[in-house]
């Protein structure tokens, strides 16, 4: 037990040393931004100026739409300001939809690009149209809870498969999530400024092995000397109390953004709209997935994690290498969830709560399609997402999470072993 305590403080130690050299020369490249583009009908609207003043009226920068609407405006310091569009720059037969938002008043936070949107209509005020009926909204609702269903999935699968394999309930795996997000934006920024699509390539290749170093020097000791699955599961939760902590020590707590692909307008795919941002994201989600679930089913190491998930001991004396296929688990599970928490951050922005904000929704994804099976883990985590972007058409956005956790205990008291889960008698 000692080497295991010693050898998890030496790597907690490495990823205080890596993060510290990541938050030490972040600062230098923070800037702060305001942009947006103007549309009208779908189209740009150029040449309208746009004024930005501080919550004194002081003046701080203007801009002028380009050919594309595009406008951007860098300020000072992080805080709040005013964000006014001149009504007199605007084209003949266009205007504010809403008059009273000529002028906003927006905050932007140490290091972030805060887009900001006027919506103009033909003919200004007057083309004021009666709000959407619930009806309309559900083809996008739709859209968004396979898209956020997604990025569940591919973080529940690795949870899901390390759960089968080592019986572990790992509340650290959000942190796994925040990890490859974070390590993504240092990559963006102080390790190089590379392209995010780089980046996040690398970040997942580092996920890979902070999950592959987590089991070699601390998880796999602790199994050698016959720790308790209780134990391992308290200890993963003061693992990640530790890791949030570090986070927010290196990282800080306020949201940054990816500066690549940060502002892409909406296209209309029919009766949903997106931007190219979370269509490639989606389909990244949607190539992994299908991969790893073809290698559980193809591959000899995938037949060998099924049979080690199904019964450890006799994977064993048939001569598989059972701590092998587990640190091989461990690896990919964590490499998926930094995965899906790059695609997360694009969306919602990185922070370093992004990971235990998610948990709750991965642990309803795996119980409700049924605990230590990977299928079972997407389909569990496809029904979390639509129902939470559905229920908004019933219940206020706040509440969209608790009906979620509702959903899962209802069906749970129904079928206790979840969608794909197996029965198992108990005494």
């Amino acid at each position: 037990m000692r080497r295991a305590v010693i050898a998890l403080a030496a790597f907690l130690g490495s990823v205080v040393v890596l993060s510290g050299f990541g938050a030490g020369t972040a600062h230098a490249q923070e800037v702060e931004v305001f942009q947006g583009q103007l549309r009208s009908a779908g189209q740009p609207v150029p040449n309208v100026q746009i004024d930005v003043a501080t919550e004194a009226d002081a003046p701080v920068g203007t801009a002028t739409s380009d050919a594309e609407g595009r406008w951007r405006i860098e300020v000072p310091a992080a805080g709040t300001y005013k964000i006014s569009l001149n009504v007199e720059t605007l084209p003949e037969g266009v205007g504010l939809i809403n008059p009273a938002q000529q002028t906003l008043t927006v905050e932007v936070f140490a290091g972030n690009v805060r887009n900001v949107q006027f919506r103009l209509a033909p003919g200004g005020a007057t083309s004021v149209q009666k709000p959407p009926s619930k009806l309309s909204r559900v083809p996008q609702l739709i859209f968004e809870g396979f898209n956020l269903g997604l990025v569940i999935a591919l973080a529940a699968m690795g949870l899901s498969l390390i759960y089968g394999t080592t019986g572990l309930t790992n509340f650290a795996h959000g942190e796994l999530v925040t990890f490859g997000a974070i390590v993504a934006y240092w990559f963006t920024t102080s390790w190089g400024g590379l392209n995010l699509i780089p980046a996040a390539c690398l970040a997942v290749i580092v996920s890979g092995m902070f999950g592959y170093g987590q089991d070699r020097w601390f998880w796999g000791k602790l199994r050698k000397r016959g720790t308790g699955i209780i134990a391992m599961m308290i200890v993963s939760i003061g693992l990640a109390l530790v890791l949030r902590n570090i986070f927010q020590i290196r990282f800080e707590g306020r949201t940054r953004q990816y500066q690549d692909y940060n502002a892409l307008e909406g296209i209309d795919f029919g009766p949903f709209t997106a931007n190219w941002k979370t269509m490639i994201g989606m389909a990244v989600c949607i190539v992994v997935i299908v991969a790893l679930a073809s290698a559980l089913l193809f591959t000899r190491l995938g037949k060998a994690t099924r049979a080690v998930a199904d019964n450890p001991s006799l994977a064993a004396a048939s001569g598989i290498n059972v701590e092998r296929v587990i640190r091989l688990v461990w690896t990919v599970g964590a490499a998926a969830a930094g995965l899906a928490g790059i695609v997360l951050g694009m969306s919602q922005g990185v922070r370093f709560t992004m990971g235990a904000q998610v948990l709750l929704l991965i642990f309803a994804g795996v119980t409700l399609g049924g605990l230590g099976t990977a299928f079972g883990a997407l389909v569990g985590s496809l029904i979390v997402g639509l129902f939470i972007q559905l229920s908004t058409l019933f219940v206020a956005e706040e509440l969209k999470i608790a009906g979620a956790l509702l959903v899962m205990i209802v069906v749970l008291l129904v079928r206790p072993q979840g969608i794909l889960g197996r029965r198992e008698r108990i005494g």
